[in-house]
């Protein structure tokens, strides 16, 4: 049975130490270190958190409508079962070495480091500015998403993400197992040194993007300023509209309206892995 807690003022640390079966509405931590480490089956409601890592090797955690300012650093660390809804993340390293996180409606106006290591997590709805996002994470679904800052999601595994917009520099570096559609991605050099990288029905502004990229597959995409791509990547891509430049793909077939220009140099790659389908004359 859950205890209600309400219209608390919890100060000093571990002020809810292995706290257990609890609902807390309408409170604030002030503070204190690790409020709510080792917790097991907790509920937050319109409730704030002002000091550093308030859930840690934690279970079964429920927060909604919450708020953590910037003091709230390295907000949810080695937590299991975690979801947090129509929320705010002020403070940045939140999330990181947690298993089946759910965010939905959730605002991160500052967040380096955010969403480290993170197995089996779910984005829905989700804003946030910071660099190093989603870092080593595994197994993502994301829908909704609108992320700016720079080297998002290096080394990430098993990722779906739809319907976002990424502003990022050097993101999906030494990533696996990547599908990105009805997306619109802004950056220079995207999915570096990558393997199984798919977009579908995507827009994407790029400065030597997408090279080294082992099974690279681009269906039905747009590409706007985008020059000196594929550079050493196995391609499948059909481009809708043209292409600023191409340059050095080591295999696969690339069909475009136009290519601006084609560098394809036989002392670099073997040419006869290449085919290159223009439908308007390049």
């Amino acid at each position: 049975m859950m205890r209600t807690i309400s219209g608390g003022i919890f100060t000093g640390e571990r002020a809810l130490f292995q706290g257990k079966d609890l609902k807390i509405c309408d409170s604030v931590f002030e503070d204190g270190e690790s409020p709510l480490k080792h917790s097991f089956n907790i509920e937050a409601y319109n409730t704030a958190f002002k000091w550093r890592y308030p859930v840690w090797y934690s279970k079964n955690a429920d927060l909604s409508g919450c708020t953590f300012h910037e003091g709230a650093r390295a907000g949810m660390w080695y937590t299991d079962n975690i979801s947090l809804h129509d929320s705010i993340v002020a403070a940045p390293k939140c999330f990181r070495r947690c298993n089946n996180v759910l965010l939905e409606n959730v605002s991160f106006p500052d967040a380096p480091e955010t969403l480290w290591d993170c197995r089996n997590v779910t984005l829905r709805k989700v804003n946030a500015n910071g660099d190093y996002f989603g870092m080593n994470c595994s197994d993502m679904e994301i829908d909704d998403l609108s992320l700016t800052g720079h080297y998002h999601f290096d080394g990430v595994r098993n990722v779906r993400i739809r319907n976002s917009r990424l502003i990022t520099k050097d993101t999906f570096w030494n990533s696996e197992n990547v599908t990105v559609e009805n997306s619109y991605i802004s950056g220079e050099y995207i999915g570096w040194n990558s393997k199984d990288l798919t977009f579908v029905n995507c827009t994407i502004e790029s400065l030597q993007g997408l090279c080294y990229v082992e099974n690279l597959v681009i269906r039905d995409c747009r590409f706007i300023n985008t020059t000196l791509a594929f550079e050493y990547s196995s391609v499948d891509a059909t481009i809708i509209g043209g292409i600023d430049s191409i340059k050095n793909p080591s295999s696969g077939t690339i069909c475009a309206d136009h290519i601006g220009e084609l560098i394809l140099e036989e002392d670099q790659v073997d040419t006869s892995q290449i085919k290159i389908c223009c439908r308007e004359a390049c």
